[in-house]
């Protein structure tokens, strides 16, 4: 995402493989009634536009026309620095995440937006996102709902969240602009660092990696990093391979070493 834009250019939609050429039309109308620009499919465009149209109206066309078609969903959200994933399923133990409400998202939006562009993932219609694509949000929403009735249209639960954003963005208040946090690839070849030292320290297990690096996602999502942050583990991660390899050394040492030598030769000429 580029500098400068406007605020609401900074909140994109990315639907995950939807089943039912529909139910993008009906999102397109939705993100314009929200003020929201973007859309992005994960998935092949082969979704026919004319229904898409149908679902949207005529005053989506331009959106429906200009929607972006990724093929998996870490290209979607790479340029991203927040992603907000929604949810209906509380996952196993070990990767199960605190969930909030669509109200509760939209305040922490608030200062988020200032500095940071924010992807709103949603599944397919009929499973929701999975754990592995779970990975890549920093907030994770679930909507309340009755008992009676627990699974809500995709379109439907699209409208939620982005008019609970809507609403925070039109109070007027002023905000305090925030940090601008690391982008999503950025973040994910950290992650790809760490796994690949941790394999080699032999603190996880090898045969099934991304199953031991959910407790470190879920460490590091409950921290908002920036790209500093991120480039400094990164570092870390090389000068522990470079180690174990043999090839680094404690340049303090060298540098006393130097010390030393210079400080006999120095005695030397005085004598």
């Amino acid at each position: 995402m580029s500098e400068g834009k406007s605020e609401k250019s900074k909140i994109s939609i990315v639907l995950v493989r939807p089943k039912y050429t529909g139910n993008i039309g009906a999102v397109a109308r939705c993100a314009m009634n929200m003020d929201i620009d973007e859309i992005i499919v994960v998935g092949q465009n082969e979704y026919d536009k004319e229904e898409m149209a149908r679902r949207g109206t005529h005053y989506t066309q331009d959106m429906i026309e200009s929607i972006r078609y990724v093929a998996d969903l870490e290209t979607a959200v790479a340029p991203f620095h927040f992603v907000v994933g929604t949810t209906a399923r509380r996952g196993t133990k070990l990767s199960r995440r605190e969930t909030v409400t669509p109200e509760e998202m939209a305040e922490e939006l608030r200062e988020v937006m200032v500095n940071n562009d924010v992807a709103l993932i949603f599944g397919q219609e009929d499973r929701g996102l999975t754990n592995d694509e779970l990975k890549y949000c920093d907030a994770i929403v679930t909507i309340p709902v009755s008992e009676r009735m627990t699974s809500i249209n995709l379109s439907h639960a699209v409208m939620i969240l982005c008019y609970a954003i809507f609403r925070t963005r039109r109070r007027g208040e002023r905000r305090t602009a925030g940090p601008r946090y690391a982008e999503v690839r950025e973040r994910e070849a950290m992650y790809a660092d760490l796994m690949d030292i941790l394999i080699a320290i032999n603190f996880i297990n090898a045969e099934n990696p991304d199953y031991w690096m959910v407790a470190l996602r879920r460490f590091f999502s409950r921290t908002r990093l920036l790209s500093r942050d991120v480039q400094i583990i990164r570092g870390i991660c090389r000068q522990i391979g470079l180690y174990g390899q043999g090839k680094t050394h404690d340049k303090r040492l060298d540098e006393q070493k130097d010390d030393t030598v210079r400080g006999k030769e120095n005695a030397g000429e005085c004598l």
